[in-house]
Order: C-alpha cells, then structure tokens, then sequence
C-alpha cells in the first residue's frame, strides 16, 4: 500500500516540485559565496530565520513558474498516464527549471555591480545594441557559473528521472475522476496561497519584494533572501527608474537636498527641548481634516464634529492646520512618517530600492539614544507589509492580533474583517508601555475605521451616525484614544512623552466639495501635544508627514547629520514649507499656492484661498510660481536619483560643508 502511495501522482508531484526548491537553494548558495563580501557573514543564529524567509519566497517563486505545470500533473482524465504526456512534462520542468537556475545565477552577478536583484526593469535593456555582446562578455568572465548552472540543470533532471513514474490505482472511472478534481482544487488553492505569500485572508497582503525586511535588518541580507522569478513577475509593469534631469548637481543641492546638518546646540539646550521623552506615534486610519471640527469649522457651525477629543488634544498641543499626506495608501504612511521618504507614481515599500540603507526615525533613535522600539498592529501576524517595513525601518519588537490573542485567550475584540478593535488594543499597547523601559519610541497603527465601516455592537447606537459611512468608525476610535489617555494619564511614562498623531491617508468617504479637490484629498489630522505643557501653538504652515522625522529629532535635540525629504518644522526656517504628494500630476502645496505639475510644466495653479480650485491662475511669469516649479523640479530630481542609487543616508565625505 505505501508503494502505491509513495508514487502516486500526488506524491510524485511533491517530489518534482522539491526539485526546483534543491535548485533554488544551491543557487542562493552560490549567490553568498559570490557576494559574501557585501552581503556579510552569516551567523549561525540567523540562518534559520533567513532560510524560513528564503523558503516563503521560494515558494512564490515555485509556484508562479510551475503552476502551469501543477495543472497538467493532476488533470483528472487518464491521459496524462500517456508517455507522450508525461514527455510534455519533462519538457516544461527542464525549459523552467532551468531557465529559473540562469536567472539566479545571473543575478549573482548583477547584484555585485548593482546591490539590487534582477527585476522585470532589467529586462529593457535588452533594448540596447550591446545587449548580446554584454551577456558573451559576462558569461565568459565568469565561465565558471556558466558550469554551475549547467551541472545545476543536469542534476535536477537527473533527479526529475528518477522522482519516480506516477501510478494511479484508481480504476473507476467515475471515482478518477471525482478524486482527481479534488486534488486539483486542493492544488490550485495551495498554489494561489504560495503565491500570495502563505495565506489567502483578506487581511494578508500579497507579499513583495520590501517583506524580505522582516527576516533580518541588513537590506544585504534581505537581498540574500530573494530569489527569480519572484523579482521579475512581482516587478511586471515597472520600467525602471526614469526621470529628467532638470538640473546640474550644483544647482541642484542649491535649490533642494535630502541632506540634513542641524545647528549645534548650545550648552544650555545640548540635548534639545524635549530630550530624553518618549516618542508615541498614533498612525489612524483615513482621519481627514474634514472630520474635525477644529480644523474645518465652516463644515460644523453648531459644533460636532467626529473628533472631538483629538480636537481638545489639538487646543491645548501643538497643532499643524494644514497637515497634509504624501500618499493616498496606508502602505505609503509608514515610510513617509518613520524615514521622511514619500511615494509618488508607487508606493516606496513595494519598490526593489526600498532595500537601499536608511537611518529612519526608530533606528536613529534606537541605535544612537538608546530607545526602545515598538510597533502596534491589530491585524494579523504579516498583514500589509507593516511589520516587515517597521522592522527594516529600526522597530525592535512587533505587536500584532497574535499577541493580542496570546495576552488575552478567549477574547471576543476580533472585527470580523481587520483585526483586533482599537478600543482594547490601544489599551494592550498600554500595558505594554506600562511594562517598557524609558525612553521608548512605539507607534500604533489604528483599523477599525477602514472598510467595512462597522464598530463594536455595545457602540453602534452610542455613537453618531455621522454623514457619510466612516465618521462613526473615526468616532470610536477618537474614543477609544480618549480612553487610552484617561486609563494610562497615571503612568509614570505619560507626562514625558510626546504624543504624534497622523493619518495614514484622506478617507475615500467625503462630503465636503473641498475636500473632493486635490489639495483636499491630501489634507489630514496631523499634530503633536506633551501632557505636561511644553509644547504648545497653532501653526498655519504647510506641514506633511515627511516632516514629522526631522521634527522630532530636532525636538530631542539631535544634531548629527541625517536623510529626510521633509523639514524640521522649529530648526529650518531656510527651508521652504511644501507638501509633495503624486495622482494623476504631482502636486505642491505651500502656504500661499498649490501647483499641478506634469513633469514639464505647471498644468494648474490655485490660490490658497481658492479651497474649491476653481480659478486656475497659472501664470508662467509670476515669481512665486517659478519658485514653487524650480523647487517641485529639484525635489522630484533629487528624489528619482536617490532611488536610483538605493542611497538614503547622508555620505560620510558629505557631512560637512553641503547647502541645507
């Protein structure tokens, strides 16, 4: 019985696929031995947890390439027992297999003049003249992985011969059948979970090339765990990085850059302001301006408002009026806030340069202050990418809806759709802070007022049902930070921290006719506020959530140099207050203008004043408007060529001497 077992067509199956896995290993091995040298020694420890990341994206890699093939091995009618058929296979495993083993091994040679893998990009050059003379050049220097993969190949055909003939001992036609189509639904369930990245929930993000992050911190590392085709197919549709180069590098720093040099400090203030507080960064889900009466009061003559003790946060913190987002996906929140690095036409995250160095907000304050770093999530374990971003970004400990769960067995806080509601969640990480050495940085990421738009049964008909579908959702969770600050106002911690609120993005529920114009649609909640007082005003200048890093640091006091594409809102009035974000054009906002760009030339400028953009006052002569373009043609330039260098850190060389 086991004999027929062992070489059913099931079985048989798993053996051929573990083929390819055996080719993907030997290659990633092959790929360090070649790179060790920028990739870096392996301690024994690490291996593990790298060779559980390598095998997820294996498994990707695997199943996009070979589901074709899983298909044709489980077909439920008896043909596929035919010699000729089982021909058919062998011939698409070895074309796959070994096309597979020569992207790999390709990529141990790019990625040693690039430090990037081999994406759908890298196939454009195939454009160029040369293109055949290159590949001869390469495979003759480095003759050897040519070997290799021809041993590579021949051995894993050797292995395909020998995995064994698959017998079916069904006779029943009927049965066949029945069984076999089965199996195949099980496959295909199996392969479009592999492909996704281990899951088909509703809350688990198809992986991408930035989930390597959560595995190591070392972007080399990251890199390591990769493998093809899993970069090409998850980068499909992305040309590369092309942009105009509006300006001589000169001229380019003078007009804007990324490179940071505060002042020193003086010996009175030498640690800042605020130094030593703990940092609290409050990152909720689609909280539009619109949604508070404090910062409309023209949407609330009577008052209301969805807000209301976020407002009275606001009064008596210090709150930014006109606080904008770079992004319109939650995905873009966490890079925008925690490495001032905005997403335009693509969400940073999900770039292949997103695994460049960077010194973000947590890692600076982890690495060179001594801060404990946390992050709160109340989705499931992997859900959106956050996790493995926040632990590339410095985040030494991840909380999610499994350690709420492990907490608090038997609970009943799961929404059905996202996560854990932020009532008792915002209470966890409470408990947690409670439980945490000072100073800490930790920042929480609220759900509940997301898509489907429902909140706990005890609430539904406490809270107000506002104008449009979410501002019940937003209501609760204005509560449930209310609550938060009442039950923890008593901890040790509170009164020295500083407390960040952000919206991820604007809501796609509005009702306001400003906030449908493209200055709206980036307009958010976005303050600061200290228990004890110390930090306190109104601030009318444009500020966006690339300015929170700089912010903060400035406000502990740090004076080193360091990568930001926002501002330091207190420290660098040389810099010019703008909100960068992309749609359709991209767009600047400054406190007297908002500019629509194409990339060649302003298509629409509105007046401040003008907050339903009805009167475009484009007008190429008008002085503030060239300055406004210059600027957005600088930033974009520096922005493009950063991400073309993978480069996010201030060079050693440049650390002194550059224009802020």
């Amino acid at each position: 019985m086991w004999r027929k077992w062992w070489n059913s067509d099931l079985m048989v199956l798993v053996r051929r696929l573990a083929i390819v896995y055996l080719v993907l290993v030997v290659c990633r091995v092959v790929f360090y031995l070649y790179n060790s040298d920028l990739i870096g020694p392996l301690a024994t420890g690490e291996c593990w947890k790298l060779a559980g990341g390598a095998f997820r994206f294996d498994s990707v890699s695997v199943f996009y390439a070979f589901t074709l093939f899983v298909v044709l091995s489980l077909l439920p009618f008896r043909f596929r027992e035919r010699r000729w058929f089982q021909r058919v296979l062998f011939w698409y495993f070895a074309i796959v297999t070994s096309l597979v083993a020569a992207l790999n091994l390709a990529d141990t040679v790019y990625f040693h003049y690039t430090q990037i893998r081999f994406t759908a990009a890298d196939f454009f050059f195939a454009e160029n003249d040369n293109t055949g003379h290159l590949i001869g050049t390469f495979a003759a220097e480095n003759w050897y992985l040519v070997l290799a993969w021809a041993a590579i190949t021949a051995g894993a055909l050797w292995l395909y011969r020998h995995s064994g003939r698959p017998v079916t001992p069904i006779r029943n036609h009927w049965l066949y059948f029945g069984v076999n189509l089965c199996l195949l639904a099980g496959a295909g369930l199996v392969s479009l979970a592999a492909m996704r990245g281990g899951g088909l929930s509703r809350e688990l993000r198809p992986i991408t090339l930035s989930n390597a992050a959560a595995y190591t911190t070392s972007s080399a590392k990251a890199n390591l765990i990769l493998s093809n085709p899993f970069c090409i197919l998850r980068t499909m549709g992305n040309r590369g990085i092309s942009y105009t180069k509006y300006f001589p590098q000169e001229t380019l720093d003078s007009l804007y850059t990324p490179y940071h040099f505060p002042p020193p400090l003086d010996s009175v203030s030498t640690a800042g302001p605020l130094a030593g507080y703990n940092v609290v960064l409050f990152v909720m889900e689609s909280f539009s301006a619109e949604h508070s009466a404090l910062l409309n009061p023209d949407l609330y003559p009577d008052g209301g408002g969805y807000t209301p003790f976020l407002d009275s946060l606001m009064r008596n913190g210090y709150c930014f009026t006109r606080g904008y987002a770079n992004g319109h996906k939650s995905i873009e929140a966490l890079p925008s806030l925690f490495a001032s690095i905005p997403s335009f036409k693509r969400p940073f995250v999900l770039m292949p340069e997103a695994l460049g160095e960077g010194r973000q907000l947590p890692r600076i304050l982890n690495e060179e202050r001594d801060y404990e770093t946390l992050f709160f999530c109340g989705s499931p374990h992997g859900s959106m990418g956050f996790d493995a971003y926040a632990l590339s970004a410095g985040i030494e400990r991840i909380y999610d809806k499994d350690d709420y769960d492990a907490n608090y067995p038997g609970n009943d806080d799961y929404d059905g759709f996202w996560g854990v509601w932020d009532e008792p969640f915002v209470r966890f990480m409470g408990s947690i802070l409670d439980q945490t050495p000072q100073p800490f940085f930790a920042s929480i990421f609220t759900i509940s007022s997301h898509h489907p738009f429902v909140v706990p049964a005890q609430y539904a008909d406490s809270l107000p049902a506002g104008r449009t579908k979410i501002h019940k959702g937003v209501a609760y969770t204005d509560m449930a930070v209310r609550r938060f600050f009442e039950r923890y106002g008593d901890s040790e911690w509170f009164h020295r921290t500083l407390f960040v609120f952000s919206a991820d993005h604007v809501s796609s529920e509005r009702f306001a006719p400003k906030t449908d114009t493209p200055v709206g649609t980036q307009h958010i909640i976005l303050f600061f506020y200290t228990p004890d007082g110390s930090l306190r005003g109104c601030d009318e200048r444009v500020f966006q959530q690339t300015d929170v890093m700089p912010t903060v640091l400035g406000l502990l006091g740090y004076d080193k140099p360091y990568f930001a594409f926002g501002r330091d809102a207190f420290r660098e009035p040389e810099r010019l207050p703008v909100a960068m974000s992309y749609s359709t054009h991209f767009l600047g906002v400054t406190d007297s203008l908002a500019m629509l760009f194409d990339e060649r030339e302003p298509v629409a400028v509105y007046a401040a004043s003008d907050t339903l953009q009805q009167w475009n006052i484009v007008a190429p002569a008008d002085s503030a408007q060239q300055v406004l373009q210059r600027y957005m043609e600088a930033f974009i330039q520096q922005y493009y060529s950063h991400l073309e260098r993978k480069q996010f850190t201030v060079p050693k060389q440049d650390s002194v001497g550059l224009s802020r």
